[in-house]
């Protein structure tokens, strides 16, 4: 494909990503809604016997992986080590609840409704969406603070290295299992890969968070040091890659590294490393319309709603169990609606779209509109947020 032709599809998605998100602003609510819709409607475009905007596979799924690793560095990047850790426990559990209750639920619900070549795509997909990321529409608060806000955000980082590791866990078993019946042994072997991507993974984050941060401490250089950093979380997500660990999760851990050390700058590097991320979630969120295109039948639609409210029932009661006597009523409906997909789904679209398996695209199309009806339930909640919780001004660090 002719790299001005590449070019000029980027810079409309940017330009059209730039006025969605100008007009969200206005409106006060998520931008990615409006960028997924703009992408799917330019998606159906046709010129010249093609389709308006085409970018070759390979360049959206690198932009993606770049946007993921940019995008999880700077909302860790942002916490504070000791709240992390004193709700970590309690969204691992519900994390880990959601994800199970998903498999056994959502899984069979989405293979019987949609008819799936086979029952490993119905656990790839209710892994992927068991995924959150609410800070899009949460940052709708505007310095507003609240418990249940900040258990959302922390809940979206703990899942967040789970759903991109589980699905090509699942992709690797079902191979395996074609060529091994033995279904118990197939899975006892897939232990220890998982467990090494969260070990390695960690490692990576750490050794590359001294190493890097151990140098920028002794000074800030206005030109090298915002380039550095973007260094630093590429080559920690290339690293622990490589090494067959988890590649986001060694961007979590350096992000949490860099959000609780000293260092000169740290102000700036934070606002370079927010409005690098924002460009690149505008492109690909928009990107995510324009490759997958929806059947439009309302047999489709009247399904995944129902899949939906099957996924909300599920995320009901994953959240009475972890939190039965903490929470009021209000508020565990308010965590309920608004767990919201994310840029690490968006990611998962793109790579799983390359594998071009026989019975995929069905896979694609839903969790593209969990996508749609997640960010559009969580930004009408939001909106509405006064009914369920009661805000108070964050304290500023």
């Amino acid at each position: 494909m002719d790299a001005l032709v590449i070019l000029t599809g980027l810079a409309l998605i940017f330009l059209l990503g730039l006025i969605c998100t100008w007009l969200s602003d206005k409106l006060n609510i998520s931008n990615i809604l409006f960028l997924m819709i703009v992408g799917i409607i330019i998606g159906q475009i046709p010129y010249k016997g093609r389709y308006l905007i085409e970018l070759p596979e390979l360049f959206l799924t690198s932009l993606s992986i770049l946007a993921l690793v940019m995008i999880v560095f700077d909302s860790t990047s942002r916490f504070n080590l000791r709240e992390f850790d004193s709700l970590s426990a309690s969204a691992l559990k519900l994390s880990l609840i959601l994800i199970l209750l998903n498999i056994l639920l959502l899984s069979s619900a989405a293979y019987f409704l949609f008819g799936m070549n086979t029952f490993f795509f119905a656990l790839i997909f209710s892994v992927i969406v068991a995924g959150t990321d609410p800070a899009a529409v949460l940052v709708m608060f505007q310095g507003k603070f609240h418990k249940v806000a900040e258990l959302l955000k922390v809940e979206s980082l703990i899942n967040t290295p789970l759903i991109v590791i589980l699905p090509f866990l699942i992709l690797e078993l079902q191979s395996s299992i074609k060529i091994s019946p033995d279904v118990l042994t197939t899975i006892i072997n897939q232990i220890s890969p998982f467990v090494s991507k969260f070990v390695v993974g960690i490692g990576a984050g750490v050794l590359v968070g001294i190493i890097i941060f151990k140098l920028m401490r002794r000074g800030y250089d206005e030109h090298l040091s915002p380039l550095t950093l973007i260094a630093a979380a590429l080559l920690t997500y290339i690293l622990a890659e490589n090494l067959q660990g988890s590649g986001v999760l060694a961007v979590t851990t350096l992000g949490l590294f860099f959000g609780n050390v000293y260092m000169v700058g740290k102000k700036k590097l934070t606002e370079f490393s927010s409005t690098f991320s924002n460009a690149l979630e505008i492109i690909v969120f928009v990107m995510v319309g324009l490759i997958i295109k929806l059947p439009f039948s309302y047999v489709f639609f009247l399904k995944s709603i129902l899949l939906f409210f099957i996924y909300l029932i599920i995320r009901y009661f994953s959240i009475e169990i972890t939190f039965h006597n903490r929470f009021k009523l209000k508020e565990k409906i308010f965590m309920t609606l608004t767990g919201s997909k994310g840029i690490a789904v968006a990611v998962l679209v793109f790579i799983l779209a390359g594998y071009a398996l026989p019975g995929m695209k069905v896979i694609l199309d839903l969790i593209l509109v969990f996508l749609l009806y997640s960010i559009f339930v969580s930004t009408i909640t939001v909106k509405f947020s006064k009914y369920f919780l009661t805000l108070r001004e964050s304290k500023t660090k």
